[in-house]
């Protein structure tokens, strides 16, 4: 591992408290409009851009094609957005990941940089700093999000712009830690120097283990020793 310039962590299930609630709210949208999906098939589709996750879904249990299955992809996706930012603007149990602020002290005195990435789009996303009081986080470099970028996880843009913004031009200087598949394979795709898997998020163990992280977590805190 070369020297650490930045580390990435992901948001939800990563950094911030997911009680199954994204979940829930995905599958709230798709069955208002008439699909019924269970929560396992959810959650293998966490991580992604959410449209993207969206289109995956009724691609699979819609028979709309063309123009149609857009507009139905559209809508679900809108409205998982409106119930989403409702949940974060209105919920008492959205709180930081534990470690997970006392991490990005710990990095900034190492004169490591600190930025998040996630699947969510923005509105979504401001919604979950501005409940948390991240917004202008002294210990936090850089926030981006999916629909900021031309292509979502698993692709790699989200990162490069990081890298961009913050000016590491190594992607062997960066770590990323996430808690989905599609994390871990940004991760790569990236060609990250340490890609971290957490299981206090969307997938376990045993299910992040067959994506093959550098390493497998159960508490931010474990960081220290890795890093």
């Amino acid at each position: 591992m070369n020297k650490i310039a930045l580390v990435v962590f992901d948001i939800a299930g990563t950094t911030v408290s997911d009680a199954g609630n994204i979940n829930d709210c995905f599958r709230d949208a798709f069955a208002e409009a008439g699909i019924e999906v269970g929560s396992e098939e959810v959650n293998t589709v966490m991580g992604y851009r959410k449209i993207d996750a969206v289109r995956i879904i009724v691609e699979k249990y819609s028979e709309l094609k063309g123009e149609e299955s857009e507009k139905l992809i559209n809508r679900i996706h809108d409205r998982f957005n409106h119930l989403m930012v409702a949940f974060y603007q209105e919920t008492e149990t959205l709180v930081p990941l534990p470690h997970a602020e006392n991490i990005f002290k710990w990095l900034q005195e190492k004169k490591i940089k600190v930025a998040l990435n996630t699947g969510f789009t923005r509105v979504i996303t401001n919604a979950v700093l501005t409940r948390l009081g991240w917004n202008n986080h002294p210990d936090i470099n850089r926030v981006v999000c999916s629909d900021e970028v031309v292509e979502g996880r698993p692709a790699s843009y989200m990162i490069q712009y990081l890298m961009n913004e913050l000016q590491v031009t190594d992607p062997r200087e960066v770590v990323k830690v996430g808690d989905t598949e599609v994390d871990v394979k940004e991760g790569r795709n990236a060609g990250c120097g340490l890609v971290i898997a957490v299981t206090t998020g969307a997938y376990t163990r045993v299910q992040l283990e067959q994506y093959r992280p550098d390493h497998i977590i159960d508490s931010l805190e474990q960081l220290k020793t890795i890093l």
